[in-house]
Order: structure tokens, then sequence, then C-alpha cells
């Protein structure tokens, strides 16, 4: 049985309805009952999957959790390359820019189907840095993570 194929999206630096960063970590603290106050702290690569190591400090680690997303993605037919080795270094540009993209991904994809993220880790807790930007982004509020969406898959 063939993968549920994902809707494939592009987004860019000087697109104008980006999110803040403020407005993204909300939205990913929100989603993820997570307390992450910067950007560089998703450079581990946790947000999502059962299959990775949660807090770690260790780059190859990331580098593993991120190469869990990789091939998600290659088997739900996403054609976005994740740089792996830039998002692992924590740096903030890299990491911004992936997560706008994710975001755009996740709003094209997002079924509606309640997510329970806190559940879905086995219950444990994402360590960021506890300086989670207060004010509620504008907006609906979004309840799940993206599942793969049914659709038809490429001939």
């Amino acid at each position: 049985m063939m993968a549920a194929q994902a809707v494939n999206v592009h987004s860019t630096s000087q697109m104008t309805d980006n999110l803040s960063r403020h407005e993204i970590l909300q939205w990913i603290n929100q989603c993820l009952d997570s307390n992450y106050g910067k950007i560089e702290e998703l450079c581990t690569g946790t947000l999502v999957f059962k299959k990775v190591k949660f807090n770690t400090k260790l780059e190859h680690e990331s580098i593993n959790n991120f190469k869990v997303l990789q091939a998600l993605f290659k088997k739900h037919g996403v054609d976005k390359e994740v740089p792996i080795e830039k998002l692992v270094k924590g740096k903030f540009q890299d990491n911004f820019e992936f997560v706008q993209w994710y975001k755009r991904f996740f709003d094209a994809n997002y079924d509606g189907h309640p997510y329970d993220a806190l559940a879905a880790r086995g219950g444990e807790k994402l360590q960021g840095s506890g300086k989670a930007p207060s004010k509620l982004a504008t907006g609906p509020p979004r309840a799940s993570i993206p599942a793969a969406r049914n659709v038809p898959a490429k001939q």
C-alpha cells in the first residue's frame, strides 16, 4: 500500500505572509504543548515524531532526528530537502526559514484531526528555554500536527 501523498508547498523569506518568530513560536508551543522561547531551540529536530530522541543535546542525535523527518517526507512525496547540516548548528536564520516553510506545509496539509502532542511523545516534555512569547498569535488556534492527507498518489 502506497503512503498518502502530502501537498507540497514552497516558501521564501521574501513572502509577505510569513509569520514573525514570535508568532511561529506561539504556534509551535500551542500545537506541541512545548515551551520553546527561541527559534534556535528547534535545532534538535524533535518537534513532531515519535521515532526521535527528545531533549537531546548531542548533534549526532539531532542529525538522526532530521533524517527521520527526511525519510517521512520522501515516503509521503514531499519535495523539500531538509537542510540537516545547517539546522543542527542551531543558527537562528536557518531554523527560522525551515520552520516558516514547515508552517506553510502544515497549513496546506492539516486535516483538522485532533492531536495530543504530549501523549504522542509518551508524556515527555520538550525542553525549551521557558521564555516563550506570552502574547497569543492572531487567527484560529491549531490543535494538530499535520497528518498525511488522502491526496492521490503521483502516477
